[in-house]
């Protein structure tokens, strides 16, 4: 549904939703996978790249605009609240699966709807909020970053006891997903010696750490709620949040690696703590000091994310298979940029080609949301 956006949103929050959204956008859709900037790949396995945070990021702007969004029920266990949460995270797993049967059709026709993925970006976003939620409706909020804390131990330590921090077969991941979805339903990744086998990088047992991460997001939207109307300790708190979150993050990886795609324990310390500095960043930046012209590009993508992820996700493939994608690149970047800033400029395009719209529904105030 649509509702007109409401005054005395906090612009920062949005900005950062948008940036995450559009950098989503752009490290998905590149002119061409053979040439791709480092930067803007994901890591292969340990590590952390700038195309890792995006993800990461917005995970943890949902747990901040969470907080929000509960306050209306007073975050108590009601009936309505609980609908609502569960209604929301129905509808995202939904549309996620969705998406993934939208490119499917267009690969393989109606069949083969034994290899059809079921998780995917959405699917984690919508098992994270909805396991986050429940919690923020019914533990009292002192207790939420021990709670995060807790998960955040009790995954390090199942991982290690298990061997599960390498891509393989035997991984604990690996193993529950394949037990519960089969294994044709999942991700493919690839070993070093090209081998692919089946593991989700949004994995169900992943989900532990996802949760934690909103969780911390949600404390983050504590501070925020809890400030003075002067920002200042707002600030301060979120900057000293992010600094213990990065630094222990950063210190137990040598215990531990930061790696994305299990979603381990340090990548969400990491990445949470990086997330809370550049939203006391931007609060500092747009909210205290006014300075929000250069902003609007990704406000236009945050007040509106889920459904200009979904156009994106459904342009991309409509532009693939008509094959206007490949002209495009070959006859207008590639020719004058080439190969790597061919495939760059091909994603800025499509970044720009997807903001049109979505300016035409910043520009009426339309707020879609589910």
């Amino acid at each position: 549904m649509t509702q007109t956006v409401q005054t005395g949103r906090l612009l920062s929050l949005d900005v950062m939703r948008g940036i995450t959204i559009a950098g989503m956008i752009m490290v998905n859709n590149p002119g061409s996978w053979q040439y791709v900037y480092a930067p803007l790949r994901h890591a292969g396995w340990n590590g952390l790249t700038p195309t890792d945070l995006v993800f990461p990021f917005f995970m943890f702007i949902m747990g901040v605009s969470m907080f929000f969004s509960l306050r209306k029920y007073h975050f108590s266990f009601s009936r309505e609240s609980v609908f609502k949460v569960l209604k929301r995270t129905l509808l995202i797993f939904l549309i996620g699966v969705g998406l993934n049967l939208f490119g499917h059709l267009f690969r393989h026709g109606f069949g083969h709807f034994e290899q059809l993925r079921i998780l995917g970006v959405l699917q984690r976003l919508a098992l994270a909020y909805g396991i986050a939620s429940l919690i923020g409706l019914s533990v009292h909020h002192k207790y939420v970053l021990h709670i995060a804390a807790g998960l955040l131990v009790f995954y390090a330590a199942l991982l290690a006891f298990t061997d599960s921090a390498t891509l393989s077969t035997h991984n604990i991941i690996a193993i529950i997903d394949r037990a519960l979805l089969g294994e044709s339903h999942l991700y493919r990744d690839m070993l070093a010696d090209g081998t692919r086998i089946a593991f989700d990088p949004e994995g169900l047992l992943s989900c532990i750490g996802s949760v934690a991460h909103v969780l911390l997001g949600f404390y983050a939207g504590k501070i925020i709620r809890n400030g003075k109307k002067e920002h200042e300790p707002v600030i301060l708190h979120l900057f000293i949040l992010g600094a213990i979150l990065l630094f222990a993050g950063l210190l137990l990886q040598y215990g531990f690696p930061i790696n994305k795609k299990i979603w381990s324990s340090t990548f969400v310390l990491a990445t949470c703590g990086l997330a809370s500095l550049l939203l006391a960043l931007l609060i500092w930046i747009i909210d205290i000091n006014g300075k929000k012209r250069w902003s609007l590009f990704f406000e236009t993508f945050g007040i509106n994310p889920l459904y200009l992820y979904v156009q994106a996700a459904l342009l991309s493939t409509l532009l693939s298979v008509s094959g206007v994608h490949a002209f495009v690149c070959d006859s207008w970047f590639v020719p004058v940029l080439g190969n790597y800033g061919g495939s760059l400029a091909w994603a800025i395009f499509f970044v720009v080609l997807n903001w049109i719209p979505g300016y035409g529904l910043y520009r009426k105030q339309i707020y879609i949301k589910l």
